[in-house]
């Protein structure tokens, strides 16, 4: 790639906005057309952007299973939590090298007892599969934490 040609991605990449925060029970924003999302509310015949969501264990209070999930984010480098409530945060993951942001957006469903998550680039059309790994690294490690199974392990 040309010089100007990562000068103008990187700009773009810089004027991305942030996707507006919705309230607690409202579904996560649907994937786009590009394999570069994956998301729990996806449809489930959706191969390239479903992931299946995390049963919550009994007795698990809703609010503490956000908790949960807010303590692994932060322990990831270059994660951060943008915006918490009770049952719904955002989070933005930055790329190592060239500072591309991914965002991620988690709810929990307390009426069906599953925490729910969609992360996805900001820009462009691929990621590698960094977001679906980056779900299934958190789910799993929740999982085993919380001692239920997780239909997405692998």
């Amino acid at each position: 790639m040309h010089a100007s040609s990562w000068t103008w991605t990187l700009l773009l990449a810089a004027a991305a906005t942030t996707p507006a925060f919705a309230s607690d029970h409202a579904p996560l924003p649907p994937c786009p057309n590009t394999p570069n999302c994956v998301s729990t509310e996806a449809p489930p015949d959706d191969a390239t952007h479903f992931l299946p969501p995390l049963p919550l264990p009994d007795g698990l209070d809703p609010t503490a299973a956000l908790d949960a999930l807010e303590a692994v984010i932060r322990a990831e480098p270059r994660t951060a939590v943008e915006e918490r409530t009770a049952l719904r945060l955002h989070a933005t993951d930055r790329s190592r090298v060239f500072r591309f942001v991914d965002d991620v957006e988690a709810r929990v469903d307390p009426d069906a007892r599953v925490l729910h998550a969609r992360s996805a680039a900001r820009l462009g059309r691929g990621d590698l599969g960094v977001n679906r790994r980056r779900l299934e690294r958190w789910f799993t490690q929740l999982a085993d934490t919380w001692g239920v199974v997780w239909p997405g392990s692998r």
